[in-house]
């Protein structure tokens, strides 16, 4: 039998995850239903999208049980039970995710192989597509045993998990180790370049590269570990780089290159990736922690898929660390827009909060269009066929990638039991500021290039709504960078390679015209604020209703366009707005008020402009009809130029020209 997936426990450094790796408490969680799930078939929403709190219901289950310790893990694959305990792995990175395994592989059954010491019992449960609970098997055991269950794969159609808890009898029991295991179909592991594209962000990447060479098992998968270092602060330069590079068996190459964005360092891995004869390759963002032991079962399970296929693993927030980003991702081609496949999956689902049992939406499989390259990995028989990443610098380079191979015939699976932990951008707000020009005009092109419908759907209306709504809410630097977009997306796809390296520096240097872009970390740096008269006659905000949009969005344009603005709000600010205040409905009853960002690292100063919103709402309005105007030529431009500007000739150009050194260790 060949290993599938490990049982595994949270390193030193991570006691903060307990919950993604063990479970303690009833195998029915909070009571599940073994019919239709914990709120029944016809509710698809779960308590926690109604706003209501899941920890009591999830407390109670370890009711007559004690919580799992953390100074019972004996290592990374075993574990004590304490003594009249139960220990359950219906979790994140133990279950066994079996409606995956059965739609996107060979497998036809699953075997579940647990060492143990000491006296105690084994059951195994699966589920269902709605989140059921049902009891499989078990098996008493004493002493030093083996035990084994063999487990059909063909339930598992639309969902639902294979899982196992161990109840210690009178004295402590020892999990040993656990596997899930399959036919062994005698091919050799596939090899892996694994590449981190980087940006000033050395600690990162040196960590990683610590974790790489603490796990053997992990290395050895590994054809080569390169790091396409793209900042001023380099990996090489860092105190222990040359310690932690010595134990990497020689594999380690670094690639000095000019900052291409994302798109271009994650080209870079893909080219290298089938230059040096790997099988696939595995993109890493370079502000992660990976879970080591999520290597290799991406590379397990894409070995064993039917056909050719993209897998990729999870996002959980570095800061929150039970807190997993998204279950899967689709793009909304009405919208084109990233959104999720199924109503009841919930952003931001926290399993400290809502464990495995007690979350019946978890249970659904969900069928993506693409995984986020924070860590995805790619065949290169998939690279070689398609191309590599969009020349778009950053944003919409994964979504674009995973839309293109689908329409080539290779699917994308988003594995649960594999992921990473990134910085979230929960304290960040990318479309404002320099990220803006990125998004709005990777967006259109990637829509040029996949959108199903004539004119783009609703994309273009939307677009025309956020100019508005930058513009009363005096962001004009931001509203500047996304007119350099739009005029970008009509110049064509062939200068895409030729302004990769270009347009970040353009746009930082467009910083020092607006106010609204220049930032102080000292608020005192700014005169006190002050408002003789308080807006709205002191009645506060609130955003205007569906039905009242139009005509208030008319007036509130109208009323900045020839109300003057008050020379002394020059001279001080009227308010200073926290970020989570800055919302256009409430920006644009103010003339003049100091912003935080998002990061709350610094404050800047928003100045109503009328000239400003007149000269870049009538552009912005110019440029989005011109491309409504000629979308069927655009889009036929832009998919006949992709093959060409995806290539490796036109990348090879680009790396030639902006590569700096090289260096291996």
């Amino acid at each position: 039998m060949k290993t599938l997936q490990r049982v595994i426990f949270p390193s030193a450094q991570q006691m903060d995850t307990i919950p993604l790796y063990v479970d303690s408490g009833l195998a029915t969680g909070v009571q599940l239903s073994t019919m239709n799930g914990s709120l029944g078939s016809n509710d698809s929403l779960t308590s926690e999208k109604r706003g209501e709190s899941s920890q009591g219901a999830a407390a109670s289950s370890a009711s007559g049980s004690s919580d799992a310790h953390a100074e019972d893990f004996i290592g990374r694959r075993s574990t004590l039970i304490r003594a009249g305990s139960r220990l359950s792995f219906a979790t994140y990175f133990n279950a066994f995710a079996a409606s995956y395994w059965k739609r996107w592989t060979t497998l036809e059954e699953v075997r579940l192989s647990i060492q143990t010491h000491g006296s105690g019992t084994v059951i195994v449960y699966k589920s269902n597509p709605r989140g059921s609970l049902q009891r499989v098997d078990s098996r008493q055991v004493s002493g030093k045993q083996s035990t084994a269950f063999d487990l059909p794969l063909k339930p598992f159609g639309d969902g639902g998990w294979y899982w196992f808890e161990l109840v210690a009898g009178t004295e402590s029991l020892v999990l040993e180790q656990a596997e899930w295991q399959g036919a062994d179909d005698g091919r050799e592991p596939g090899r892996i370049t694994l590449e981190i594209t980087t940006l000033n962000k050395p600690d990162f990447c040196l960590n990683n590269l610590r974790s790489f060479a603490e796990n053997p098992e992990v290395l050895e998968h590994l054809q080569e570990i390169l790091i396409v270092d793209q900042g001023t602060k380099k990996v090489q330069d860092e105190e222990d780089f040359e310690e932690v590079a010595a134990r990497l068996d020689g594999k380690l190459r670094i690639i000095n290159q000019s900052n291409l964005g994302g798109s271009g360092g994650f080209a870079r891995g893909m080219y290298e990736a089938v230059e040096n004869g790997s099988d696939y390759a595995l993109l890493l963002d370079d502000d992660v922690v990976v879970e080591p032991e999520s290597i290799i079962r991406l590379l397990t399970f894409a070995d064993m898929c039917r056909k050719p296929t993209i897998v990729g693993g999870h996002m959980f927030d570095l800061y929150n660390r039970s807190v997993l980003h998204t279950f899967g991702e689709i793009v909304n081609t009405y919208r084109f827009q990233p959104d999720q496949p199924h109503q009841e999956q919930v952003l931001g689902h926290d399993f400290l909060k809502s464990n495995l049992r007690s979350t019946p939406w978890l249970h659904r499989r969900v069928d993506v269009d693409y995984n986020g390259w924070w860590m995805d990995l790619i065949p290169t028989k998939v690279i070689k066929d398609i191309g590599l990443s969009l020349p778009v610098f950053i944003k919409w380079d994964d979504a674009e990638y995973g839309l293109r191979a689908k329409r080539a015939g290779y699917h994308t699976v988003s594995l649960p039991g594999a992921a990473v932990w990134h910085v979230s951008w929960i304290d960040k707000d990318d479309l404002v500021g320099w990220q803006a020009y990125f998004h709005i005009r990777n967006r259109i092109i990637a829509a040029l290039l996949h959108s199903p419908y004539d004119r783009g759907g609703r994309l273009l209306r939307e677009s025309s709504y956020a100019d508005v709504k930058h513009l009363i809410s005096m962001q004009y630097f931001t509203e500047a960078g996304r007119i350099m977009a739009l005029r970008d997306v009509l110049a064509g796809p062939d200068q895409l390679h030729e302004i990769q390296p270009q347009r970040l520096p353009e746009i930082r240097a467009l910083m020092k015209q607006y106010p609204d872009a220049q930032f102080a970390e000292d608020i005192e740096s700014f005169p006190e604020p002050r408002m003789d008269k308080p807006p709205r006659n002191g009645r506060g905000f609130s955003a205007p209703s569906y039905r009242t949009l139009v005509p208030w969005a008319l007036k509130t344009v109208t009323k900045q366009l020839v109300r003057p603005v008050d020379p002394a709000l020059k001279d001080h600010p009227q308010a200073h707005i926290a970020h989570q205040d800055n919302r256009w409905w409430r920006m644009s009853q103010f003339d003049s008020a100091l912003v935080s960002n998002a990061e709350g690292t610094a404050v800047s100063w928003y100045q109503r402009e009328p000239d400003q919103l007149r000269n870049k709402l009538v552009e912005a309005t110019r440029l989005h009809a011109r491309i409504l105007r000629d979308w069927p030529k655009l889009r036929e431009q832009y998919r006949e130029a992709a093959e060409r500007i995806t290539s490796f000739e036109a990348w090879q150009k680009t790396f030639e020209k902006h590569t700096d050194s090289q260096l291996t260790r």
